[in-house]
């Protein structure tokens, strides 16, 4: 199969795009072909059908990267640097460069040997695997030999209690417990064989045994129905909003690593990973003590006889599993934007007292019965068949919830929340042909380090995972017995550790069930030191600022200083926090702010061609000690530059010499750039022809131009460092290009058009509070990120920022509470022996505090055998991201107008499955289940999207930003892109408003997006995610524009008005309230644009009317008919 897209997402390919990437475990393999030994061709909706916009799409094109030169290796020169400008104060001492620390281990082994590369220590050169293909099953993976680490010692029976540093997190610290036993029995270790009973399990297909006796050794504690945890001197638990993220390495087993170091870091920089230490994918033969759980514990080993039995099956008793609801898992719904609350909902809920019968079903013992039961009792609204051509108004007043996965109740009340972790599909097919024959794609969407509310936190030295396939323990494990506990996602027998007998909420022994672990589907570890290879890095903040002349124009510099000084001591981090500062403009500029100067030092390097490091041991400095240098830089900076006339920018240069600045630590590098790179290395041309920007043919240049930034991104990935770009520029200057050093580092991507600080002040309010948010934000450094699924299931394909440091780890050098992700899944197996999967996400990162943290997020969904049970469980806003996400990668890999038509043929292909295989009887008309019908609207709104929309004058620059945020941001933000809200605000009451903080806040209605819904006489709210317009009708009602905007008549409206006067009136209090409420609702900050009819911002307004038909789009009802047409071919 083709690797244009796992290259594209590792540097070693053309795309624009973070993804897709692609398994590179086999060297040889046929596309569609999964695991199974039946080859399985793979709905793929880019090739769907015949284009039903201009011209037919063709298949994705190949296009593999090979790698270019090694990138520079930054010598140190041995003379002195050219200082060019007069110091700020003494003379520099000039010490020598800091060594590199050790290069990061090599890349996992090939089928063949991968060329010369850099010093970065993650470049792969995979196989051959199609692109753009969604439902495919990877290359199978050859059995690995297991090899593992020298153990580390026991780990002490418990860790000090540490506070959580998330909000109000709970934390779990047991006291005074039983020692710690281990009860395993151990057997040589050996390659695990994917597949084979190697636990003696019969292969799937064989008949279970009954369920219905239970077996003699069933335990059965009496015990009184579950009600709130127990109050005292430990804290009681609040469970933390479910999350959700996308499924990875099941019981696969991994690829064999390149070398046999322990843990695979043994000359390695990095910190431990998941890959490497924590999942115990590694292990070395050793002898001493094993601390239970921890990464160098041997998963090959087996505690205890097999088990016989069907892997979907449960032989025997069950020791009850008790998940509770969520106990303010979510803020209360009064605060939330509708679209947060709509997906929250099920959530919200507070905990019902409940008491499993004994001896009753598990998580993944539900009976066929209770599961047809379940589905029958939600299929009917979401199965009504709705004629689209007749159902004008389709929107709904409040925003969609998600649907809710048709589990168990008791299940389904812990079960992860959809804003967190959220599938495409909420009902499983049991095959791959079915999940072909549905048309929709299958995948997840991940919110991994969202802000929440509260936050289960567990301080212990034992962390139970499976000694299997490394899965956490979770709500959807069953309990054999009480000293015995079955994986849900390779269904191995685990031994429960004697440590995890106590329950430190309510101090008792003996009832491991109600451990916060296995009562929370969301929760975080403090790891303990056998998570670690290295101390964990402190807090390290490096500023690059552009200084050119064009940079002193747009007066960005003031605006960042002050708001770092307001914000200085907001920073994340502790006693050992560094900082430090870069200028540049055709010379690079660096900052002594070594502690015992009077003043800052200003060192000045002019040759930018073999950039070095003045003083190495001043440039970055301790934040504490040195605070008040810091200060005076900041202050000064401003004025420094201000009379300069220096046009050139050697950005290159300066990303270099941070790189190295910050290569003996990592950290996160924040780069404010105002123009082109035009000098030095890294140097580019304009490539956009602004006579072409309305042009109907395909759009060019959404591919990088240079692949200098790609590379650097890497190096600075594999040395833990993160670029955040802030992009504040009026002229083009090929984000295409420069995106790739934030995309490949996992950093974030600010772009403010036409930033001026007299012209545009909008952007300047903009700017000020994405600038605040970006500084105070929570932070996790040197973060790695594993999504495991049930066995049967793969993932092949990521969407995000990240680098894919081996087939299924997601490197983040940097992970922040804003970014998304998204990942796409096939089905390798039958799963005819489950009622239920099982997906799971650990995030692995250091708090900027110091500590080591593991995230873990779980979702449990059903597995059908219909096709109806699938379209019953189709999430509308789910597909439409991920297939967003996959446009973006199809618009860089082949051209815009394939990924226009692919999204096109996604819509026709799903409703065309369900007219065909869904229907029982055939009716006229374009029909659609209840759960689809915006589903074709949704397509619509994509297709006139800033990324995607044609004939349409649109700047490239912003043409690329849109395409970055559909695959950075989050669904519920993303959403809100695609397609806008819209209110009528002018005549806002208090009937159905929400009361927050002795707030009143108005809830008026959703309205279509259409002209016909405007009127004159009244004023509209528009709210696109990173904007909002508000729209004054010319007859609008003099009350609303006296009390609300604080004028006389519709012609005073000052032409370019974003802030709303404070006026004492209740309309004013009311609008205001609104305005301010949705904005609380997203981490950005949308400037808010009043227009008027002769306003130059109206044909902006007008192009979100997504409903009306354009001089280049169609009109929603025109679309209908067109997707009708195609579908009746």
């Amino acid at each position: 199969m083709s690797t244009a897209g796992f290259n594209s997402q590792n540097g070693t390919g053309q795309t624009y795009a973070n993804g897709p990437s692609q398994n590179p475990v086999a060297p040889h393999q046929l596309p569609g072909v999964g695991y199974g030994s039946t080859p399985q061709q793979t709905y793929n909706p880019m090739q769907a059908k015949a284009s039903p916009l201009p011209g037919p799409p063709g298949p994705y094109p190949v296009c593999s990267y090979q790698p270019g030169a090694p990138f520079a290796s930054y010598p140190a020169p041995s003379g002195q640097s050219m200082l060019t400008r007069p110091m700020m104060g003494g003379p520099p001492s000039h010490t020598p460069p800091q060594s590199a620390s050790p290069g990061p281990r090599p890349p996992p082994a090939q089928a063949t040997p991968p060329p010369s590369m850099s010093s970065s220590s993650y470049y792969t050169n995979p196989q051959q695997t199609p692109a753009w293909q969604y439902n495919t099953a990877p290359p199978p993976m050859g059995a690995p030999t297991s090899i593992s680490t020298p153990p580390r010692g026991p780990a002490p029976p418990h860790v000090s209690p540490t506070a959580s540093s998330t909000g109000s997190s709970t934390a779990y610290s047991p006291a005074a417990p039983p020692p710690h036993v281990s009860h395993g029995v151990t057997q040589p270790p050996g390659p695990q064989m994917h597949r084979t009973p190697l636990h003696g399990y019969p292969p799937p297909g064989s008949g279970p045994p009954s369920m219905a006796p239970m077996a003699p050794h069933t335990y059965q504690p009496n015990r009184a129905p579950f009600g709130p945890p127990p109050t005292g001197p430990l804290p009681s638990m609040n469970p933390a909003p479910p999350p959700m993220g996308p499924p990875m390495a099941h019981a696969s087993p991994q690829p064999p690593k390149a070398d046999a170091q322990c843990g695979g870091a043994a000359n390695s920089t990095l910190p431990p990973t998941e890959h490497d230490c924590q999942e115990g994918d590694i292990e070395c033969p050793g002898t001493g003590p094993q601390a239970t759980n921890s990464f160098n514990h041997v998963d090959n080993r087996m505690g205890g006889s097999p088990q016989p039995g069907p892997p979907g099956r449960h032989l025997g008793g069950h020791y009850p599993t008790l998940p509770p609801g969520y106990q303010n898992a979510a803020p209360p719904p009064s605060a939330m934007h509708p679209a947060i609350q709509a997906a929250t909902q099920p959530y919200s809920q507070a905990p019902q007292p409940y008491q499993q019968p004994l001896g009753g079903p598990g998580p993944a013992q539900l009976s066929p019965s209770l599961a047809a039961m379940s589905l029958q009792s939600s299929t009917p609204e979401a199965l009504r068949v709705v004629n689209l051509l007749q159902e004008r108004n389709l929107l709904p007043p409040i925003p969609i919830p998600p649907p809710t996965p048709c589990l168990q109740q008791e299940l389904q009340k812990i079960n992860c929340n959809p804003e967190v972790f959220r599938s495409t599909l909420t009902s499983i097919p049991q095959t791959q042909s079915l999940l072909n024959k549905a048309k929709m794609p299958l995948g997840l969407l991940l919110h991994p380090f969202k802000d929440l509310s509260q936050l289960p936190v567990v301080t212990s030295s034992t962390i139970v995972r499976c000694r299997s396939c490394r899965t956490y323990i979770n709500p959807f494990v069953s309990f054999l017995d009480q000293r015995r506990w079955k994986c849900n996602l390779c269904y191995r027998v685990n031994d429960v550790p004697e440590e995890f007998m106590y329950n430190p909420v309510s101090r008792s022994y003996g009832e491991p069930h109600k451990r916060p672990e296995v009562q929370n589907a969301t929760i975080e570890f403090i790891a303990p030191s056998e998570y670690m290879l290295r101390p964990p890095q402190p807090a390290v903040y490096l500023f690059i600022l552009d200084v050119s002349h064009n940079a002193v124009e747009t007066g960005y510099l003031s605006v960042f200083c002050q708001s770092l000084l307001d914000n200085i001591n907001g920073l994340p981090g502790d006693s050992r926090t560094k900082i430090g500062f870069v200028t540049f403009d055709s010379t690079i500029h660096f900052y002594n702010l070594q502690e015992g100067l009077s003043q800052p030092q200003m060192l000045i390097v002019s040759d930018i061609d073999d950039i070095f490091l003045p003083t190495p041991d001043s440039l970055l400095v301790n934040l504490n000690e040195c605070k008040e240098l810091v200060q005076d830089l900041l202050k000064s900076l401003p004025t420094l530059f201000q009379k300069t006339m220096e046009t050139q920018s050697a950005l290159g240069s300066a990303l270099q010499a941070a790189y190295k600045l910050l290569l003996p630590t990592g950290g996160r590098m924040s780069v404010f750039q105002t123009q082109l790179p035009n000098l030095g290395v890294g140097a580019l041309q304009s490539r956009e022809d602004p006579n072409q920007r309305a042009s109907a043919k395909d759009i060019h240049h959404l591919s990088p131009a240079t692949d200098f930034y790609k590379k650097l991104a890497l190096d600075c990935s594999g040395q833990q460092v993160a670029v955040d770009l802030f992009l504040l520029s009026s002229q083009y200057c090929d984000l295409a290009s420069l995106g790739c050093i934030s995309r490949y580092s996992a950093g974030s991507v600010y772009y403010y058009p036409s930033y001026h600080h007299q012209h545009n002040p909008a952007q300047v309010e903009c700017f000020q509070k994405d600038l605040k948010r970006y500084l105070t934000r929570k932070i996790g450094f040197e973060a790695v990120m594993r999504i495991r699924c049930s066995k049967g299931m793969s993932i092949h394909t990521f969407h995000g920022n990240f680098f894919v440091r081996s087939t299924d780890l997601l490197s983040l050098p940097n992970v922040n509470p804003d970014a998304g992700f998204a990942v796409q899944m096939s089905i390798e197996e039958n799963l005819d022996d489950m009622q239920n999967v099982s997906f799971q996400a650990a995030l692995l990162y250091t708090s900027s505090k110091g500590e080591r943290r593991i995230r873990v997020h779980t979702l449990c969904l059903p597995v059908v055998n219909s096709l109806s049970d699938i379209f019953a469980g189709a999430d509308v806003q789910a597909i439409t991201g991920l297939l967003a996400c996959m446009a973006v990668d199809r618009s860089a890999t082949a051209s815009l107008s394939d990924a226009r038509d692919a999204m096109t043929n996604a819509a026709i292909d799903s409703l065309t499955s369900f007219r065909q295989s869904v229907l029982s009887i055939q009716q006229p008309g374009l029909l659609a289940p209840a759960c689809l019908r915006l589903f074709p609207l949704f397509i619509l709104a994509l297709l006139k999207q800033k990324a995607f929309r044609t004939g349409t004058s649109t700047r490239l620059d912003e043409r690329l930003f849109a395409m970055c945020q559909l695959k950075y941001q989050p669904l519920v933000y993303s959403m809100l892109m695609i397609h806008p809200a819209l209110y009528r605000v002018d005549n806002l009451s208090d009937e159905g408003a929400l009361n927050i903080n002795e707030r009143t806040v108005p809830q008026p209605p959703l309205l279509q997006l259409s002209v016909e819904k405007l009127s004159r006489e009244a004023a509209f709210l528009m709210d696109a995610g990173t904007v909002m317009y508000l729209w004054v009708g010319r007859s609008c009602h003099p009350g609303f524009l006296t009390q609300v905007l604080g004028v006389a008549s519709y012609a005073a409206v000052p032409d370019n008005l974003y802030l709303l006067p404070e006026l004492d009136t209740a309309e004013s209090q009311r609008t205001r309230a609104f305005i301010g409420w949705l904005r609380d609702q997203r981490p950005f900050f949308p400037p808010l644009h009043v227009i008027r009819d002769e306003s130059q911002l109206k044909p902006m307004f007008m192009q979100n009317m997504i409903e009306d038909r354009t001089e280049s789009a169609l009109s929603y009802y025109e679309f209908l008919l067109h997707l009708q047409q195609q579908i009746s071919k």
